[in-house]
């Protein structure tokens, strides 16, 4: 199916991420724990979707925010879905504005990440 990156620095979600995706026949091509690592690795791999949380480690350097903003300059068709808290709500809405597809609020449910993972891929299907 996909070709999926994984973006946050809590080792538990990345695990859960990825059990659910890969249950769901997605392919897991690459992890990240920062918003640098995360643009890094998009810039190289070019994954068909990113999840992306949006508080992590390095902060002052580069945000989830300003990781969808870099991602999005590399690709403005990249697909990103945005993971998060909803006490992050502004963020969030931020970057939705930013060029992300789509969220999901923690704690994730299976059920609503497949939907949103699904509904984020048909959108870029719809576009070639």
């Amino acid at each position: 199916m996909a070709r999926v990156m994984i973006v946050d620095d809590a080792v538990f979600m990345r695990t859960m991420l990825t059990e659910i995706l890969v249950r769901a026949g997605h392919e897991i091509c690459a992890e990240a724990t920062n918003a640098i690592e995360a643009v890094e690795k998009y810039r190289k791999l070019r994954p068909d979707l990113v999840t992306m949380d949006i508080i992590m480690p390095l902060m002052e350097e580069l945000d989830g925010v300003g990781a969808v903003k870099e991602i999005i300059k590399i690709d403005p068709q990249a697909k990103i879905l945005i993971c998060s808290v909803m006490s992050q709500q502004s963020l969030v809405v931020d970057a939705i504005r930013s060029g992300a597809k789509d969220f999901i609020t923690k704690p994730v449910q299976p059920e609503k990440l497949i939907a949103a993972v699904e509904s984020v891929l048909l959108d870029k299907e719809d576009k070639k």
